[in-house]
């Protein structure tokens, strides 16, 4: 299994220290810093968000004394473009939270324990996509029409075209006719026991909370469909791609507090992520048939793109506000006036 996946024994012993670092990092935020529920505001999201930046960047330069240069950079591409693309699934999770009602003190928790889910099946995704790539060249090109396509179908996508209604749709709808569901919240528990009225006994019933992780799990799935393409597009080294994507990913639950309610002003990403994809898918092909661009220059022409999206993004939303400012004033003035 360890060939077919292509783990050799020079990297075996890296995926033990990977697995005791994340668990480590799990545990001392759900059990240790974030013991109690509590509303997470700005600050300690930020702080947050940092000292996992902080952990995932650290991580690079320790890929970079075992692995060598090139794969160092290729885990900072693929953590940039995973942490970037994951932006849009903030948004989604925002929404989720708000369809099932899940208190914002709680929501940190479902983020976490989400994280193991995440885990377990990104790990499933990846070492399959990377078999078939080590095994079957040709799939590495399947991979790059999708990201291709996926570009062109995010910058043609109209502003309200992905908008999602959780509380109709087909799994929400599956899950609440197979599961047993409380009314309400049950304080911070996925799992409650009390009165079945239709067997007059204790049964078993899952709470909104559970309803709300089993989304956000399943929609992380779906994400992963579009960002571990880009990812093995990269680099098919099985340890830099799931190291990278696990990184950004706990970096991202963090960073959802402090951004979930700016995440509408960078009204560019989506085109900034457009042309990252089809770069990215167009970079396998031209290295194939054409020449090969370096590691370092996809890192370069990857943070270019993003950072100029972001930038220009708060530019126009701040100015588009001065204006709507102004011409609320000015409105607030005539009426006076009259």
């Amino acid at each position: 299994m360890m060939d077919f996946i292509g783990i050799d024994n020079h990297t075996l012993w890296m995926w033990g220290i990977f697995f005791i670092c994340v668990p480590v990092l799990l545990v001392l935020d759900l059990w240790v810093f974030n013991r109690k529920d509590h509303v997470i505001e700005l600050e300690e999201s930020l702080k947050m968000s940092g000292f996992y930046i902080a952990i995932g960047l650290l991580f690079g330069f320790y890929v970079w004394a075992m692995m060598g240069e090139q794969h160092a950079i290729d885990y900072y591409t693929a953590y940039v473009i995973e942490k970037s693309l994951s932006l849009d699934n903030l948004f989604v999770i925002s929404v989720i939270f708000t369809s099932c009602a899940v208190p914002r003190e709680y929501q940190h928790r479902v983020l976490i324990w989400g994280i193991i889910g995440v885990i377990v099946l990104r790990g499933i995704m990846i070492g399959v996509g990377a078999a078939l790539v080590h095994h079957f060249h040709w799939v590495l090109f399947v991979f790059a029409a999708i990201l291709i396509i996926t570009g062109i179908k995010m910058l043609l996508m109209k502003e309200h075209e992905g908008d999602i209604d959780f509380e109709n749709k087909p799994m929400t709808l599956f899950l609440k006719k197979h599961l047993r569901f409380t009314s309400k919240l049950h304080g911070h528990k996925f799992w409650v026991r009390q009165q079945c009225p239709e067997k007059g006994r204790m049964a078993l019933y899952a709470t909104p909370l559970f309803l709300a992780l089993v989304i956000v799990e399943l929609t992380d799935v779906m994400f992963a469909f579009d960002s571990i393409p880009a990812v093995l597009a990269i680099t098919t080294e099985p340890y830099v791609v799931y190291t990278s994507n696990i990184f950004a990913i706990l970096g991202l639950r963090a960073l959802f507090f402090a951004v979930e309610n700016l995440i509408n002003r960078f009204i560019l990403m989506k085109y900034a992520l457009s042309i990252v994809l089809i770069f990215i898918g167009g970079k396998v092909f031209y290295n194939e048939w054409v020449g090969h661009i370096s590691p370092a220059i996809s890192l370069a022409i990857t943070l270019f793109v993003l950072l100029g999206g972001m930038v220009f993004s708060v530019l126009i939303t701040g100015a588009r506000e001065i204006k709507e400012g102004v011409e609320e004033r000015k409105g607030d003035a005539d009426d006076t006036a009259l």
